[in-house]
């Protein structure tokens, strides 16, 4: 833009899980290149986005909240994401009959459409979208960013072929939709490339990538890669930086990503939803059953890989759930050992199939399986991290303030898992990779104290 020219700008309320946050980044990369500015305060704003979640109630109130406090406070909003479609779009139309455009998730063009018809763009004249040149561009290469400049996202897929009985997000989301391989990879690339650290691969079923497209082969940089899981993992471990995996489904598959982990192409870590051990509940979930063959698997792994670390996430007092379906979990997970656990309380979603089942548990006895599911996870966890006093790890920095600096090691993934706290080390900055020696631990969290300098990381790198 040019001073003559008014601004134009548009504020942004980001809700949900990094997918979401993906799809926010990219709708303010292109609203950036159409010439706005994304204002932090509601009373700036020409207009306001809200890019809502609706994957359970509690995250949908939230929304609502937003998108009520948005027209509170400027009055033209435009709502997009999960809670864009269906029934959740109706209330929120009631709720809030004068918002300018609602969409479903990934809708980027009717969110960019909205915003054109209330603010015209302006775009730089003479310029081809694909030239960069950092000097006048308004956005980097790389596009706008929501996470720190050293860790970011990247979405491979969109929508899930799965039919979970307590999940909507096909209803939402659709099925199934792998990007094409060289897009992902030229993505990364281009993160990569300023200054990104730490890759985050995310999807709703990460080890189903390429599914839908039978695994098409692309040239990528003259090299053959297919469009699934292990040849996007060869290709991102080549680029030197952590690569990280979220939502693995433990298909057969995944046991050919194990030994790049333990080459140290990726890192040794595993994201993956198991939500429950018992057969009969899994069934009722319509998840995966076989529980005795994934504790193989995962022994296997380990035997590949000691380092490996899983993480995963598990639903208790789900319909149908006894006392011993319950005791069949907390003795799987005294089997399996996993490091990183979240469990939740079952609640019903709005379009749910599971809301439909029979034997829905009280909420008292729903509240006393999650209290004895986290004492059993926390010694378990303790256990493993005590494990850890004495070694040397490489660890990410986060945060550095008065009190010390806040990073992670490859065990822990942003906002989901725990920190590795040098307290009283301020000599760093954030983005900064040091080795350390854990001093401490909790049932969470580790202590550390540096041992090389960046300088130093090739070498730490070798002795690790």
């Amino acid at each position: 833009m040019n001073d003559s020219q008014p601004s134009r700008k548009v504020g942004f309320v980001s809700l949900g899980c990094p997918k979401a946050l993906v799809d926010s980044e990219r709708i303010l990369t292109q609203l950036k290149l159409d010439g706005y500015e994304i204002s932090p305060n509601y009373d700036n704003a020409d207009v306001v986005v809200v890019n809502t979640c609706g994957f359970i109630d509690s995250a949908k109130q939230e929304s609502m909240d937003a998108i009520e406090e948005a027209m509170q406070e400027n009055g033209k909003v435009i709502v997009t994401g999960c809670m864009g479609k269906g029934s959740d779009a109706e209330a929120i139309k009631a709720a809030n009959p004068d918002v300018l455009s609602i969409s479903g998730p990934a809708d980027y063009e009717q969110v960019l459409n909205a915003v054109h018809q209330y603010i015209p763009p302006t775009r730089i004249e003479g310029k081809s979208p694909d030239e960069h040149d950092p000097y006048i561009d308004l956005v980097p290469a790389q596009g706008i960013k929501l996470t720190p400049e050293h860790y970011a996202y990247l979405k491979i897929s969109e929508g899930c072929n799965h039919r979970c009985t307590f999940c909507i997000i096909p209803a939402m989301r659709g099925d199934l939709v792998s990007r094409p391989i060289g897009d992902v990879i030229l993505e990364a690339g281009t993160l990569v490339a300023s200054g990104v650290r730490e890759l985050l691969v995310i999807s709703q079923d990460t080890s189903a990538y390429g599914v839908d497209v039978k695994y098409k082969l692309e040239f990528v940089d003259n090299e053959p890669r297919e469009t699934r899981m292990l040849d996007l993992c060869k290709a991102l471990g080549e680029m030197g930086v952590w690569v990280r995996l979220h939502y693995v489904y433990p298909y057969p598959h995944v046991d050919k990503v194990i030994p790049l982990m333990a080459e140290g192409k990726i890192l040794p870590y595993l994201d993956i939803p198991f939500q429950h051990a018992s057969p009969k509940i899994l069934k009722l979930m319509k998840r995966p059953g076989n529980q005795e063959k994934v504790l193989e698997r995962i022994k296997a792994w380990r035997e590949i890989c000691p380092e490996l670390v899983i993480r995963s996430t598990f639903v208790v007092g789900f319909p149908g759930e006894t006392e011993e379906d319950f005791q069949i979990l907390l003795d799987w997970l005294e089997e399996a050992q996993l490091d990183r656990v979240g469990c939740f309380k079952y609640s019903p979603v709005d379009g749910a199939t599971a809301n439909d089942l029979p034997d829905h548990v009280p909420e008292d006895i729903q509240q006393d399986r999650w209290e004895r599911f986290m004492e059993t996870q926390q010694r378990i966890s303790a256990r493993r991290l005590q494990n850890r006093i004495g070694q040397q790890l490489e660890v990410l920095i986060d945060t550095v303030d008065g009190d010390g600096a806040i990073g992670r090691c490859y065990a822990d993934a942003p906002e989901i898992d725990g920190k590795v706290y040098l307290d009283g080390f301020t000599d760093t900055y954030a983005g900064d990779a040091l080795l350390v020696t854990i001093t401490g631990a909790d049932e969470y969290d580790l202590w550390a104290e540096p041992v090389y300098e960046d300088d130093d990381l090739e070498s730490a790198q070798e002795s690790h």
